[in-house]
């Protein structure tokens, strides 16, 4: 029942966050879901982790053939436990942030937390176009509503985007459907089907472009920068620390078993595609003004690694992919969290009209350069073991590759050291002079955050042992 308990607290919590009339009351009420969506999470982890209580499966639509199957192993685990932690991280750091409609608000973020459990719990194939889909429809109204100026325009992108991604990924679960002995939707008859050459590569670009564009890589990466720009900074944390990796674990789940021959014949070409948009982007990141597009463009480069090596199809890239998802979305909310209070509190966001922060601000500055530390992989923050472990899997893919993607770590350095010294370092100016330091909330959360990324780097195995099973059970079905 856990994985049930895990898309209901929060749907149902959604749906009476509506009805909330203050404001206050509405923060309170998703905070507490929040909590109790991470309880269980926790719970599910070292509790129940050796019974059935981590699988659950019912009649859906029985004419169909499709069935209310969830599972809960290790990459769901690590997954479930993302999200769980994000939203009252997201929620507490943004506490004091103001919402017009903020029942509203809070409603369609609690929705969005059950639609992305449901993505990485869902084992048939139509429950999981149901929460693909159901994920993307919240985060569009709290683009579109609370958005900035250009919101509009960037939101209808966004959505023409996923829209077209997921109508090529539904008619490949259709015709995969049909193609069952048992007209089933399950993953596990997906898995045993067999095709033609011609056949296997056409169903795997169909599910591969939806899965491209949600992570996203080059170059189906357009809408996000602009994405990230508009929508509220508690929906960009979200986006990039939690939605992105819909894309990579449904490329582990469900594309690299069911097509293997198909990822051996475009692999190559997709892990060129993937270091040259991490190149792309970290030039581009060194050039941006903007704290959210910097951090945007920084996002695209890690998840352009993240693809390169499971691409390289070995045991030490993909070890690699599965912690790296986790501490990615925690490194890259903290990122949003300082912009959000600097945003706030300053009502700007360019590095050229910032510096001197860390006068202002220390005990904000010495927790925002952990975490920009360990966005640029350093040694002894959790990010180096998942990019040391990935940039192995590419070594020993191919030498020359795993050298070009090794470019990005010195252009990663760039962006995030400039953007150190733009905010927080040298003299104050107008805006700053008059700054004050992080509120406890910011702080604390921060800080948890810090000692995440600390004991994570120093000792990384309860991660890695977490998902092995996983990762062994994708090798074997290469």
């Amino acid at each position: 029942m856990i994985p049930v308990l895990l898309i209901f607290i929060p749907l149902l919590s959604g749906l009476v966050a509506f009805f909330l009339k203050e404001e206050k009351a509405a923060k309170s009420w998703s905070l507490l879901s929040t909590l109790i969506t991470l309880a269980v999470t926790l719970s599910g982890i070292f509790i129940y982790s050796h019974n059935n209580e981590l699988s659950y499966d019912t009649a859906w639509i029985p004419s169909l053939g499709s069935r209310v199957s969830l599972h809960m192993d290790g990459m769901g685990k690590m997954l479930c436990l993302l999200t769980a932690i994000s939203f009252p991280l997201v929620f507490v750091a943004t506490y004091k942030n103001s919402y017009k409609q903020p029942a509203a608000f809070h409603a369609l973020m609690l929705l969005t937390q059950g639609a992305l459990m449901g993505v990485f719990l869902a084992t048939d194939a139509l429950l999981f176009y149901f929460f693909w889909e159901l994920a993307l429809i919240p985060v569009y109204f709290l683009c579109s509503i609370w958005g900035g100026e250009k919101r509009i325009a960037v939101t209808f992108k966004f959505f023409i985007y996923t829209f077209v991604g997921s109508l090529l990924m539904l008619i490949g679960i259709l015709y995969l459907h049909y193609k069952t002995p048992d007209l089933s939707f399950s993953l596990d008859s997906f898995s045993h089907l067999t095709y033609s050459t011609k056949e296997q590569n056409i169903l795997f670009l169909l599910f591969f472009v939806a899965f491209a564009i949600k992570m996203p890589i080059f170059p189906l990466h357009t809408w996000q920068p602009d994405a990230y720009e508009q929508s509220p900074t508690a929906v960009t944390m979200i986006l990039s620390g939690v939605m992105v990796k819909m894309g990579i674990y449904a490329t582990l789940r469900w594309l690299i078993p069911m097509f293997p021959n198909s990822v051996n014949y475009f692999g190559n070409t997709i892990i060129i595609l993937s270091i040259i948009g991490m190149i792309y982007a970290s030039l581009i990141a060194i050039k941006q003004d903007d704290i959210k597009r910097m951090i945007a463009y920084s996002s695209i480069a890690h998840i352009g690694l993240m693809s390169a090596a499971i691409f390289a199809q070995n045991k030490i890239g993909l070890d690699g992919v599965m912690i790296q998802m986790f501490n990615h979305g925690i490194n890259v909310i903290g990122l949003w969290i300082v912009a959000n209070v600097i945003e706030q509190q300053l009502g700007t966001r360019k590095f050229s009209e910032l510096g001197g922060l860390a006068q202002k601000a220390p005990s904000l500055a010495i927790l925002f350069v952990v975490m920009a530390l360990a966005n640029i992989a350093l040694p002894l923050t959790n990010a180096f073991v998942g990019e040391f472990l990935m940039f192995n899997g590419l070594f020993q893919y191919n030498v020359w590759i795993a050298a070009f993607a090794g470019i990005s770590i010195v252009l990663a350095a760039v962006y995030t050291l400039n953007m150190i010294q733009k905010i927080f370092y040298g003299n104050t100016v107008v805006l700053t002079n008059n700054a004050t330091d992080a509120g406890k909330n910011v702080k604390v959360i921060l800080a948890f955050m810090v000692i995440l990324v600390i004991l994570l780097g120093v000792y990384p195995q309860p991660m890695i042992e977490l998902t092995k099973d996983t990762v062994n059970a994708i090798l074997v079905k290469q």
